[in-house]
């Protein structure tokens, strides 16, 4: 399947069709990473996330699933 996310030097490109609900999407558009999010009722949410320690830790996620892992254990202090 392909990725619903795609960055390029205009910035991010958003493919919300291919996007399934509940699941947290990302990409890194100059050195911020960006969370996309599909809800239940298809809103679109988006987050920005500047802090460079944690760009360089989602930077080197290769799914989302490990993504949504890495946001438990910051937000448990583990990381």
């Amino acid at each position: 399947m392909e990725y619903p996310l795609s960055v390029d030097e205009n910035g991010v490109n958003l493919k919300p069709e291919k996007m399934e609900k509940e699941k947290l999407y990302h990409c890194i558009f100059k050195n911020k990473a960006m969370l996309i999010f599909k809800d239940s009722q298809d809103v679109l949410n988006c987050y920005e996330i500047e802090e460079t320690d944690l760009v360089d830790q989602i930077k080197k996620i290769d799914n989302d699933d490990d993504l949504e892992k890495l946001f438990e254990d910051y937000l448990k202090g583990n990381t």
